[in-house]
């Protein structure tokens, strides 16, 4: 890191002896042409939706790599404003007929199987018996083992989608998350599921099917191997209908019987072996790509708290073109996912670039590729940080999606619960006028499926805002969800608020304001399921 200028720190002493202002009294005035601007840029067809890996994706970087210069911002890689990042991209050999044999019949990709791409095995035959688990989850901090009594060295684990009704979501949310890590700790081999029927009601088969048919995704390892967090769990594949009615075969179970004891509130349906023998065949395509991180630092100002850094981050990337679209819009731009929250990210980074007062602690902006491939420059962020030596994070603010077509009252700190962040969240949002609510989508999980989730799996505390639900917001935020959420029509022909998105802006400065400046950094909250998980000796707060 370079030093710091003499216009900034004259001596030690001085900077110790002088107060630091407050949040409010150095926030900038954030308006929202910049932020029509930025999302106007990002979100046009010329950047061909800035699926990563791609020219439009590489131009999106370019741009943002640019802003970051325009304001004064310092390369946190020496000589450079990117973090590379190769791309294992693998796709199905569909001449190659992928398949699963269930007790020697043959079920057809596309069926009543979902079955995708595997880039570390491009030519694959395994074979192995199975065993039902119930929901497939393992926490010893909940007194979860849905593996007691089980076998499954060297066999496929068979579990129902998500977790129990009636847990809390966020818990359950990581649990679900946590399967194959599960699994591979019990010596399985691969993991089948079968998804609920809660699940389906959400997420309809066909969607499900299609879904398996399209590219995975991975970074490359130094290795050169694509980056799996489970590499024993070779095999992978959903099954519904007669497919998980054939594994259940001989067993005195039925798939009906068993989605039914699902749906009861607490209802934890056993494991027990299954009969048949499964069979995955499939042949994949693997290439790479190369695509890169967007990153920058603002250096804090106080030499007891520069070296802990505030990390503030959005994805960059979204879902590209349609492949075989038909109609003259082939795009899908991304302007509300996520040019919105590139453009909240380029705001609060010209906030505190003209604030007149740099935080205490540092602050690094990153805008992250391959979000929506599986979360994978974040992950690569957090598993090959670029700090500087004695460079420590300590907390994360992401930037992802807010929904700008109202002019929203209150917001959705996912995280806030979990650490000190909390209470900084709820003083950002008070100061706007607004409200924090809790979470109204608890099924969709949505604490795990974004960026800032990696860097919790790191044990660093983070926050994620969402805009609410209150007045308006319900309408607006489930029109958005149903009609425009990875669909062509998310650009700028959306209503937007502008006015919300300045406001969005400024909730968000001020939370990254105050924990920069904050004389202790954030913590975890004592007996926090989290914080236990993922940062056991790290020191903890009590909940107030």
């Amino acid at each position: 890191m370079r030093r710091h200028s003499l216009a900034f720190v004259s001596a030690l002493g001085l900077v110790l002896a002088t107060p630091y202002p407050s949040s409010a009294e150095t926030a900038p005035a954030i308006g929202a042409d910049a932020i029509r601007a930025d999302i106007g840029f990002l979100a046009d067809d010329l950047l061909e939706g800035r699926d990563a890996g791609t020219r439009g994706y590489d131009i999106a970087a370019r741009y943002v790599a640019a802003r970051f210069e325009a304001l004064g911002l310092r390369q946190v890689i020496p000589d450079s404003w990117y973090q590379p990042v190769t791309l294992a991209v693998a796709r199905l050999d569909k001449a190659s007929a992928p398949s699963i044999s269930i007790g020697g019949r043959r079920f057809a990709n596309g069926e009543d199987i979902a079955i995708g791409a595997f880039g570390r095995e491009p030519r694959q035959s395994m074979e192995a018996q199975a065993v039902f688990v119930g929901y497939g989850l393992k926490s010893d901090r909940e007194k979860i083992n849905d593996y007691a009594g089980l076998n499954l060295k060297g066999k496929f684990a068979v579990a129902l989608s998500g977790a129990p009704a009636g847990m809390p979501s966020e818990i359950g949310a990581h649990l679900a998350a946590e399967k194959s890590l599960a699994a591979q700790q019990a010596g399985a081999v691969g993991l089948i599921t079968i998804p609920t029927a809660s699940y389906l009601g959400r997420t309809p088969w066909e969607k499900i099917r299609d879904r398996a048919q399209h590219p995975s995704a991975s970074w490359v390892a130094r290795d050169g191997q694509p980056y799996v967090r489970t590499p024993a769990i070779r095999g992978t594949a959903t099954v519904t209908g007669a497919a998980a009615d054939a594994l259940l075969a001989g067993s005195g179970k039925s798939l009906a019987a068993i989605r039914a004891q699902a749906e009861r509130k607490g209802a934890r349906p056993r494991g027990f072996a299954l009969r048949p023998t499964v069979r995955i065949d499939r042949t994949s395509i693997v290439e790479t790509a190369p695509s890169r991180n967007v990153l920058a630092v603002l250096p804090g100002a106080d030499p007891a708290l520069s070296h802990e850094y505030v990390l503030l981050m959005a994805h960059l990337d979204h879902l590209g073109m349609e492949e075989n679209g038909k109609g003259p819009d082939r795009v899908y731009n991304g302007a509300m996912d996520n040019a919105s929250g590139i453009a909240t990210l380029l705001a609060v980074a010209r906030a505190f670039a003209e604030s007149g007062e740099r935080p205490r602690r540092s602050i690094l902006f990153a805008a992250v590729t391959a979000e929506e491939d599986g979360l994978l420059g974040s992950q690569y962020l957090a598993k090959n940080p670029v700090l500087p030596a004695g460079g420590r994070l300590v907390g994360v603010v992401n930037l992802d999606m807010p929904i700008l077509t109202y002019d929203f009252h209150d917001v959705i700190a996912f995280g806030a619960d979990h650490s000190t962040l909390g209470p900084i969240a709820e003083k950002a949002a008070r100061a706007q006028g607004i409200s924090l609510s809790p979470d109204p989508l608890p099924a969709e999980g949505l604490f795990t499926r974004s960026d800032h989730y990696r860097f919790v799996q790191e044990g660093v505390p983070a926050l994620f805002l969402m805009t609410g639900f209150a007045g308006p917001g319900r309408e607006a935020f489930e029109h958005f969800l149903k009609t425009d959420y990875h669909q062509l029509s998310d650009q700028m022909s959306l209503p937007f608020n502008w006015d919300a998105a300045a406001k969005f802006a400024r909730v968000n400065y001020a939370i990254a304001r105050e924990i920069a400046d904050e004389p202790q950094a954030p913590r975890w909250y004592k007996g926090d399921f989290f914080g236990d998980a993922f940062a056991p000796d790290a020191p903890k707060a009590t909940k107030p």
